[in-house]
């Protein structure tokens, strides 16, 4: 399991890149992200909330109300074309710090 200081930095890009499969909400992303890193990284569920709020507040997500399950009214999130073109950036962003990093360990 990869420790969550060394991957802090990248939760905003992990839940825009699932939002760029498609709209979803916070459970499923979550699951998703999980899935993704094979059982590797799951994120915290306060983090999660929290990335919302910092991404919504950047105009790099959008949230709507999805169909009423258990009682309650479930959250759905968007990626907006900012929040694209913050994906892009931050996609470039990896590239480059993968390749410092692999100049160092390798």
């Amino acid at each position: 399991m990869i420790g969550s200081d060394a991957i802090r930095g990248y939760n905003d890009t992990f839940i825009l890149s699932v939002l760029q499969e498609g709209d979803s909400y916070g459970y499923a992303i979550s699951k998703r992200i999980t899935e993704i890193s094979d059982n590797n990284y799951s994120i915290k569920e306060t983090t999660l909330y929290s990335a919302f709020n910092r991404l919504e507040k950047n105009g790099f997500i959008t949230s709507f109300p999805g169909q009423v399950t258990h009682g309650k009214k479930r959250t759905y999130y968007k990626i907006t074309q900012a929040g694209k073109e913050y994906l892009a950036e931050k996609i470039a962003e990896w590239q480059l710090t993968k390749k410092v990093v692999e100049r160092f360990i390798d």
